[in-house]
């Protein structure tokens, strides 16, 4: 895991419920790395589980439904890991392998899975990498010399939450209510990914500027 001075700023962190699992783990000697595993596995499976969603007929909502926990598993993993890095005094460089990596993975599943499931693999293929950009802008920005930027509009909790919701209405509303809301939450990731993107590119070039 990464060191603590450059994680994504989470008020959950804060909630008393998420410190006590933390400090849970961490009385256990659970492995910061493991998690991080745990959260892309969770990842792996949601994306499954959308995408399998055009072969099951009466049973879809079920897997609409199962997603969306998937996806907040991987989510609370991928905070969790972190706070059990701190907690053991553990964090280090090698294990931004285990933050990003898995995160590249478990995004996209989620976001590929989606666009199987709204019968548009093209289009979750292309949120998916215009997802990915927003991370690599951010990666090559903070090796170069800027901070981390993890401003949105749809960074990586703001894409997990739209695709979180989404599964759970196409699993709870009629049929009929549901058709056409994944194609327009895909269109709404891939339009706002790439802004974020540029809003991080350009935040960077502004930091560095006067340096060159």
């Amino acid at each position: 895991m990464a060191e603590s001075g450059d994680r994504r700023p989470i008020a959950a962190r804060e909630l008393g419920i998420t410190r006590k699992l933390a400090g849970w783990l961490v009385a256990r000697g659970a492995s910061a790395d493991a998690i991080s595993l745990a959260g892309m596995v969770a990842g792996l499976l949601a994306g499954l589980a959308l995408a399998l969603v055009p072969e099951w007929h009466d049973g879809r909502w079920l897997l609409w439904l199962l997603a969306a926990l998937l996806i907040q598993l991987r989510l609370l993993a991928n905070m969790l890991d972190g706070m059990v890095a701190v907690g053991r005094g553990i964090a280090s460089p090698a294990g931004e392998l285990f933050n990003e990596v898995p995160d590249r993975v478990s995004d996209t599943a989620a976001l590929v899975g989606l666009g199987i499931a709204a019968g548009a693999p093209v289009l979750g293929w292309a949120a998916a990498l215009a997802a990915m950009a927003t991370a690599y802008v951010r990666t090559v920005g903070r090796a170069a010399g800027a901070p981390s930027d993890f401003r949105g509009p749809m960074a990586k909790p703001h894409r997990m939450a739209l695709v979180t919701v989404v599964a759970l209405w196409c699993g709870l509303a009629p049929a009929s209510w549901a058709a056409g809301v994944p194609v327009v939450a895909l269109w709404i990731i891939l339009a706002l990914s790439l802004l974020t993107a540029w809003r991080r590119l350009h935040g960077a070039y502004r930091f560095l500027r006067p340096r060159a």
